[in-house]
């Protein structure tokens, strides 16, 4: 079976979300908080989504998961490993068309076809990724990618002052 796009979101609607994003985490900054509300926001608002999330790097140099929307996760994740340790060990933006053709690929939900993942940085230093999957293959295009970068770039903001940035 052969699944395709069925909706796509445009500029102004992805600016609308900026929009909803920064009115939401406007005047806190815990980032537990932030990136709890940021996936459920995300989720809810886009698309053909069947997972968003946060991984965040811990004291040995490995994601672990943090808040999300959707099925449960893979809990660790080492550097380097799948489409969100690529993005953390990179520093870029990984936008995947089809993660099965994606060589080191963890499957965490079987059913997830493509996926974008945005690394998070603070002052030069990866705290984490956001991490968004869908079970639609080709999900995610260049409007898609600079749309949910903002958003990650909303998130860093949020919690730039926060004392414990990861």
């Amino acid at each position: 079976m052969s699944v395709s796009r069925t909706d796509s979101i445009n500029d102004g609607q992805f600016a609308s979300l900026a929009g909803q994003a920064r009115a939401l985490l406007a005047g806190e900054n815990d980032r537990i908080a932030n990136a709890a509300n940021l996936a459920a926001l995300i989720f809810h608002a886009l698309p053909d989504l069947n997972w968003v999330g946060f991984y965040f790097v811990d004291e040995r140099g490995d994601l672990v998961v943090g808040p999300f929307q959707g099925r449960p996760a893979c809990v660790r994740i080492a550097p380097g490993s799948g489409v969100c340790g690529t993005a953390l060990v990179s520093g870029k933006t990984q936008r995947v068309a089809d993660v099965h053709a994606f060589e080191g690929h963890i499957a965490c939900d079987p059913e997830s076809r493509s996926e974008i993942v945005v690394p998070l940085a603070l002052e030069s230093r990866i705290i984490g990724v956001l991490d968004i999957d869908s079970p639609v293959a080709k999900r995610f295009d260049d409007r898609d990618q600079a749309g949910v970068e903002l958003l990650a770039g909303i998130y860093l903001e949020s919690i730039r002052k926060h004392p414990d940035q990861g």
